[in-house]
């Protein structure tokens, strides 16, 4: 009992140790996945086709899409916050989004947070309200990849089944043929999506404890029944999701290599690399690359074109997230917070 009191101060200790895991493990993890695909390339030939191979049109073209995908959410977070009681400007709600998707290339998953943290600040927001209309956004979002994923796996199922047959390979073949370090980045992968299940279920469960919150969570869930105009939301949720996709097609044809895929392809690989960036790393880094490349290659791409496709399009669609958080943030500086009546 004498010695009780000198272990009261390893509970911050591992409070603090547990939110810096959290924050270094995805970082960590995109990193490793990152440094096992890149290892030994050439650099100067990957600045070469991003200088002289490169279309930029296509790229410049596919930004207002990326951007377009932002505005949507934000316009349709908008909606289901209405039959909340709750009435945030327009130009708030798209700030928020914006600085939310910044915010989470630096810890992944609390842009969910920040964005509810932002019209509590500026618009007097219920946070747990709004939290609650997060949750029914990423429950419809996932329903609808879940379903396109279903269509695309039906329609190109012969396209597979074309193309084992050409090569006369199969899928014992090809997983013979994994090395171990895919096998490794595969389990690293999926150990990945335990711990963000895991820490989810521990939020969840704080929650549980705060009567109030959990009730403010509930009303967003369920103000989904009672929003005013249901087209409008319909259009609002296919417009980010074929904004995103176009924002992800175009930059096909930044490359002489992807240029004539096709749509089949673009969907598949759209489709996996929306998958692979459950896993949590900023902005998918890692697991996106290593998905979209794998189809890539399955598709007929060279295995070095695949890596430089992936490892372009993902860092110059990730500057854009960039760019356009550091406008929400010199935004919302210059926003004036409404008042409380």
């Amino acid at each position: 009992m004498y010695f009780a009191h000198l272990f009261v101060p390893l509970k911050p200790i591992m409070k603090i140790s547990s939110i810096i895991l959290k924050i270094l493990m995805p970082l960590v993890l995109g990193a490793a996945i990152l440094y096992w695909m890149y290892r030994g390339e050439n650099w100067q030939q990957i600045y070469h086709v991003m200088t002289d191979e490169m279309d930029w049109t296509w790229m410049l073209l596919s930004f207002p899409f990326g951007i377009l995908a932002q505005m949507f959410r934000g316009w349709r977070w908008r909606q289901t916050l209405e039959p909340v009681g709750e009435s945030p400007r327009s130009s708030t709600s798209i700030h928020a989004i914006f600085l939310s998707y910044a915010a989470s290339l630096l810890i992944p998953r609390v842009g969910e947070f920040t964005r509810c943290g932002v019209l509590k600040r500026y618009d007097n927001v219920s946070f747990p309200k709004a939290l609650g209309t997060v949750v029914t956004e990423r429950a419809i979002d996932s329903l609808l990849v879940m379903g396109i994923t279903a269509c695309v796996l039906l329609l190109e199922m012969s396209t597979f089944g074309m193309f084992f047959k050409k090569t006369g390979t199969s899928m014992e073949s090809i997983l013979h043929q994994f090395s171990w370090a895919g096998y490794f980045v595969a389990a690293i992968c999926a150990i990945a999506i335990l711990i963000l299940l895991h820490f989810l279920l521990r939020k969840l469960s704080i929650y549980d404890k705060v009567k109030a919150t959990l009730s403010g969570i509930w009303q967003g869930v369920i103000s989904l029944k009672d929003v005013r105009n249901i087209p409008l939301f319909t259009f609002y949720t296919l417009a980010i999701w074929v904004s995103y996709f176009l924002h992800y097609y175009l930059t096909f044809f930044c490359f002489d290599f992807t240029a004539n895929l096709g749509l089949d392809c673009a969907l598949v690989t759209f489709i996996v690399g929306s998958i692979a960036v459950i896993v949590p790393t900023p902005n998918g880094a890692g697991p996106w690359h290593f998905a979209v490349k794998t189809m890539l290659i399955l598709y007929g791409v060279a295995d070095v074109h695949a890596l430089y496709f992936v490892l372009i399009v993902h860092t110059i669609q990730t500057m854009l997230v960039v760019f356009l958080g550091i406008y929400a943030w010199v935004a919302l500086n210059f926003t004036k917070a409404k008042t409380t009546l």
